[in-house]
């Protein structure tokens, strides 16, 4: 514990949700849900306008539309996210060389690496200031929270939401901490609430009355000591700049049970050459090849092989995950596919390579179709992260970016019976109006997100890099009056 609140724990607002609404001004003030918009899909994240209704993350979104039923529900643009993202790191490593991200909108700083004096006046004037220039950056609102601690940076910036910083001065951490239920505390799940509800501890303080012999007798002497620390208010873990990933995978829910036993292999295919595609992005290879399989029934089956060495060769992952699907029982239908790689190293080995070469020339000799070819020909319903082919027609998710060669920038408001509803509208404009087109309209394409600032908008004149699209150069101008058509 530190004796000045040199620990800072920022939590972006609802971050998905609020860059969805600074980029599209039709729907600020208004619910959102951002996530998985199939019949099996599940919230990521909702605005607050939403969560008064009860809408909540990890909630599925077939239960919010019944709770919320005139929500905006949007697909996820993560491209976009960590573009807004890059910016706000970029923000918190100007103030200290010690920052851990969590997530794309929640991370620590060590302030007093950074050269911040260790007092609280000091410590709440960096926090203010990063509020006004997450703003300025991004236009989003993020909450802060000061303390001496992790754990208490983490519980300030919960009580600071939305908007807004909370400071823990030192010396008040055990009565903050008493009347807050056990949850409260890193490493308390369900299970071990659970168990301490059992024997009658509910609050934090209700931990430290019953003593750090009794924790270590009911979770063992790791967990029970560990947390009668922290429910004291003693926390020493230190702010860790740089955080190992242990794997990296990509995972698919399908709106429909997979039955057919050569489409169930092209998904997997597909997914291996995505998870190959994080591995070569975070410049690294593995050697664990690992497939996950959800059945009709809600079972869930693990399936492993270790390659001789570490690997970044899509064939050679393919090939692995094509193996292990086929210990697998699909017949009774599959709901979730994932294939994830572990034992992550920073090289290949090369031997892997002519491995894969001589699988690909045995395939060929026998004349059988490659699975690269089946996964690319397949029609998989996956996250729609991009606007697909199905078909014969696209497909265009609700939320994501498009460009019409008359009316100019826009995004998707629903498509249907043929049809794709557009609101032609900028981060910088306002409400804009509604068109309807038929799906395949060749002057409608695809298109990369806008800034959500313009670049005067910004900070000295100029808007973050982090912030701009690969293809934006200048903002185009909003589209001419005209009537609305209704989707």
């Amino acid at each position: 514990m530190r004796g000045a609140p040199t620990i800072l724990h920022l939590d972006m607002d609802a971050f998905y949700a609020a860059v969805e609404q600074a980029a599209k001004p039709s729907l600020r003030g208004k619910p959102v849900v951002v996530g998985g918009i199939g019949p099996r899909g599940v919230v990521a994240t909702a605005s607050y306008e939403a969560r008064v209704f009860g809408v909540h993350s990890a909630m599925a979104t077939g239960q919010a539309r019944r709770m919320c039923p005139n929500a905006a529900y949007l697909a996820p643009r993560f491209s976009l996210y960590r573009q807004v993202s890059d910016a706000v790191m970029e923000l918190l490593h100007g103030l200290s060389p010690l920052v851990e991200p969590l997530s794309l909108d929640e991370a620590f700083v060590d302030l007093e690496a950074g050269g911040t004096s260790a007092s609280t006046q000091a410590a709440r004037e960096v926090g203010e200031r990063l509020r006004r220039d997450i703003r300025a950056a991004t236009g989003l609102t993020g909450s802060v929270g000061l303390a001496g601690s992790k754990m208490l940076a983490k519980i300030a910036s919960e009580r600071a939401k939305p908007d807004g910083l909370v400071v823990i001065a030192p010396g008040t951490e055990r009565e903050l901490l008493a009347p807050l239920t056990v949850r409260t505390l890193p490493g308390v799940g369900p299970a071990t609430a659970e168990h301490l509800r059992r024997v009658g501890i509910h609050a934090v303080g209700e931990m430290v009355e019953a003593g750090e012999d009794e924790l270590v007798r009911l979770l063992g002497r790791a967990h029970g000591t560990s947390l009668h620390a922290m429910a004291q208010g003693l926390d020493d873990r230190p702010v860790v700049a740089e955080r190992d990933a242990k794997s990296v995978s990509v995972e698919d829910t399908f709106d429909v049970d997979l039955h057919d036993r050569a489409r169930v292999r092209s998904e997997v295919a597909r997914l291996a050459d995505r998870c190959v595609g994080r591995l070569r992005s975070a410049g690294r290879s593995g050697r664990t090849v690992v497939l996950k399989v959800r059945r009709y029934d809600f079972s869930t089956l693990t399936r492993s092989e270790t390659l001789r060495g570490p690997t970044d060769d899509p064939a050679v992952i393919r090939e692995a995950a094509a193996r292990l699907i086929e210990s697998v029982d699909t017949t009774g239908g599959v709901r979730l596919l994932g294939v994830g790689v572990s034992g992550l190293a920073d090289f290949t080995q090369e031997d892997l390579f002519a491995q894969a070469a001589t699988a690909e020339e045995a395939t060929a000799e026998e004349g059988a179709e490659p699975v690269a070819d089946a996964a690319a020909e397949g029609s998989g319903v996956g996250p729609v992260e991009e606007i697909a082919e199905e078909a014969g027609r696209r497909r265009w998710a609700p939320g994501h970016d498009v460009r019409h060669a008359e009316f100019g920038a826009g995004w998707v408001q629903g498509s249907g019976v043929g049809r794709v509803t557009v609101r032609f509208e900028q981060p910088w404009s306002e409400p804009g109006r509604v068109r309807t087109f038929p799906v395949d309209d060749p002057d409608l394409e695809p298109a990369e997100p806008l800034p959500l600032v313009r670049a005067e908008e910004g900070s000295g004149g100029q808007s973050s890099p982090a912030m701009r699209p690969k293809s934006w150069s200048s903002p185009p101008e909003p589209p001419p009056p005209d009537e609305a058509s209704s989707p």
